[in-house]
């Protein structure tokens, strides 16, 4: 399902807006980010897939890959990290940035406690980031989340509390936890009276964009080559981050974006169609875990509301053929290990590009420039490989010696 949003907005990046998130804060986040030893150093790559773009009839495909942002595997390393370390430096003022995740300060944070709800990625990530700056880590899973990423979880040290029912629930139990216990909540989502830290998390996520305009010579208040960026749902953390990152920067020169989220997780498209945050009106569960979400976060939603041009849901076996397809690579697109919840981009255009209707909607053309963001890798192995046939570090080889 395809909607447009009549509220996107292609004006200059409204204030309101700047004053949350800004393209100065999101480099301040990169620079802090780059001094922590599980992330990379440097910009994560960013590929053409020429053969892609034939079979899908538009110019250019190219992926921004995250999935070797860090041993971490996905985009989530940018988000609870940073949002740790600020509120960090909000309890105890003057420290270096640079050093809190190196422990230096361990004696001082070893009585804190940040806990939030996850599906897998953002608790790994807090998990990771608590450990190394020395307080103590909870990490609240719901029914849904397999065995193989909570250990991921708890090898980082998280303490890990199983509950019933879906992601809502376990973001509701991990604030009565943190109320009951005198607990900082680390969540990507918002909710009423609690927005600075998913604020923060957010614009951890700009990282992705900002070297995104490096690597594709984007200069400021200019068209830059895409014509289209297709992002991944959830909650809307991550369309949050990129869009408003590149709104800004570009102006009304920028891309056209393009959200996508699960069938039976359509909180984004159903906020769109409602013109409020809203929830979805499925059962949630969908192989795309990461984006099995059932409620838009409301600062989110204040970004996409303007920001996005279109809404889109696809289903589970097309993002399960997208991942085979890009694990394949071919003579001309190098082979990619890209999860779940990674691929939402290419499945989405494959499903836009099969239907003239949809294709002029979402104005599609062979003059059309795309980009998609790979979110994750195989953060969970075994699911990978039953997925694809084929396990992570096959593709890998093939990767490494295409």
């Amino acid at each position: 399902m395809l909607i447009t949003n009549k509220r996107a907005a292609r004006g200059s990046y409204p204030a309101d807006l700047q004053s949350l998130m800004n393209v100065e804060r999101a480099e301040e986040s990169r620079r802090w980010l780059y001094q922590w030893k599980e992330i990379a150093p440097s910009a994560t790559p960013l590929y053409d897939l020429p053969d892609i773009a034939a079979q899908l009839k538009v110019a250019r495909f190219s992926v921004k890959d995250e999935s070797v942002r860090s041993p971490l595997g996905s985009f989530k390393a940018l988000g609870a990290p940073i949002a740790l370390l600020r509120w960090i430096l909000r309890q105890f003022p003057g420290l270096d940035p640079a050093a809190v995740f190196s422990g230096r300060y361990a004696d001082q944070l070893k009585s804190h406690t940040v806990i939030s709800a996850t599906d897998g990625n953002h608790g790994r990530a807090l998990a990771a980031a608590a450990r190394d700056a020395g307080c103590r880590c909870v990490i609240v899973l719901h029914a849904q989340v397999s065995k193989e990423r909570e250990d991921a979880i708890s090898g980082y040290g998280a303490r890990i509390v199983r509950i019933q029912g879906n992601y809502d629930d376990s973001v509701e139990e991990a604030a009565r936890l943190a109320d009951a216990n005198g607990w900082q909540v680390v969540s990507d989502t918002s909710y009423e009276g609690y927005e600075e830290i998913p604020c923060d998390v957010m614009q951890g996520y700009g990282t992705i964009a900002a070297e995104l305009v490096t690597q594709a010579g984007i200069r400021a208040g200019n068209k830059g080559p895409y014509t289209h960026v297709f992002l991944q749902g959830g909650v809307g953390g991550i369309a949050a981050g990129i869009a408003s990152y590149l709104w800004e920067y570009q102006g009304g020169h920028r891309p056209r974006f393009i959200v996508v989220e699960p069938a039976q997780a359509d909180c984004l498209l159903q906020s769109a169609i409602q013109g409020k945050p809203a929830k979805a009106t499925g059962t949630v569960d969908s192989v795309m875990a990461g984006l099995a979400c059932g409620e838009a976060s409301p600062l989110a939603w204040k970004f996409l509301a303007q920001a996005i041009d279109h809404f889109m849901t696809i289903e589970d076996d097309q993002a399960v053929e997208a991942m085979r397809m890009l694990a394949r690579g071919s003579r001309r697109d190098i082979p990619i290990v890209a999860g779940e919840s990674g691929v939402v981009g290419l499945a989405a255009m494959r499903v836009l590009r099969q239907s003239a209707e949809l294709s002029g909607q979402a104005g599609l053309d062979e003059h059309s420039s795309v980009l998609m963001i790979n979110t994750e890798g195989a953060t969970a192995a075994s699911v990978y490989r039953a997925l694809t046939g084929e396990t992570a570090e096959s593709v890998l080889a093939r990767q490494a010696s295409w």
